[in-house]
């Protein structure tokens, strides 16, 4: 389980008179449950990304706390980080390593044996369907191989806790079939607590619990899709993102222009 608890991050931008400090996230109270698939959604700026790398322990926060299955990330960092496994919108691949080695070194990092971290690394290649990879340098990868590697290097310790941030990103149709099924038997069979953001709204509705709609820094809406939708009156799930978002369509077109 993670529990967010009033967190706030607050950047500058610019330099000098320029300079603008910009509230990426404001107070925000958010619990992601064990045995869920929470979705994280928002419009470009909304505070996303921020928030999964407080989450992550990548960015400290300026107030609130985060609780990884009750640990403080703040004071007992290494431990609640051992229980997360993060998969960011930066890779961050070793391009002279093969794939394997890729996980293998990650798995390793988090005390696994080499025995344990191989096996992990050739159990997650079947089910993200991914073997033909595992000896090739990851350079020259492409984004949806890229994207499986780092996927099981971010699971290969086995945490309780998932954060993905556009994990279908670059994946074609059958591997992101593969990890939707993952997904979902990580959900069913082991409980897991899993953070999903996306801008797919397809994906939201094939495979999330329970979804935050995040705009200025803010939880705006919290609930089931079917929850969301009965709330705005739509029966479309795109528009009631738009509307929870953006106020109104017209709002969201302003915004893009």
């Amino acid at each position: 389980m993670i529990e967010l608890r009033g967190i706030a991050r607050r950047f500058v931008q610019g330099h000098g008179r320029s300079a603008r400090a910009v509230q990426a996230v404001d107070g925000l109270d958010w619990e992601a449950g064990d045995g869920c698939i929470s979705g994280l959604l928002g419009p470009n700026g909304a505070g996303k990304t921020t928030l999964l790398r407080i989450v992550a322990g990548l960015v400290e926060p300026d107030a609130g706390q985060v609780l990884v299955d009750g640990i403080d990330v703040a004071t007992q960092r290494r431990q609640a980080l051992a229980r997360v496994g993060v998969l960011s919108d930066a890779r961050g691949l070793y391009p002279r390593l093969t794939a394997l080695e890729n996980i293998v070194y990650y798995g390793r990092l988090h005390g696994l044996s080499l025995a344990t971290a191989e096996a992990r690394a050739h159990s997650l290649a079947r089910t993200l369907q991914m073997e033909p990879l595992l000896q090739r340098r990851t350079e020259g990868f492409s984004q949806g191989e890229r994207m499986k590697t780092a996927l099981a290097r971010a699971l290969v310790h086995d945490p309780h806790n998932i954060i993905l941030d556009e994990p279908t990103n670059g994946l074609d149709v059958p591997a992101t079939r593969a990890l939707r099924e993952a997904l979902r038997r990580l959900r069913d069979e082991h409980g897991k607590c899993i953070v999903f953001s996306t801008h797919l709204m397809q994906e939201v509705e094939r495979l999330c619990d329970q979804v935050l709609v995040m705009a200025h820094g803010r939880a705006v809406a919290q609930g089931t899709v079917a929850e969301l939708c009965a709330r705005t009156g739509q029966d479309d799930f795109e528009r009631c993102f738009v509307q929870l978002a953006f106020g109104s369509e017209a709002e969201a077109a302003e915004a893009v222009r």
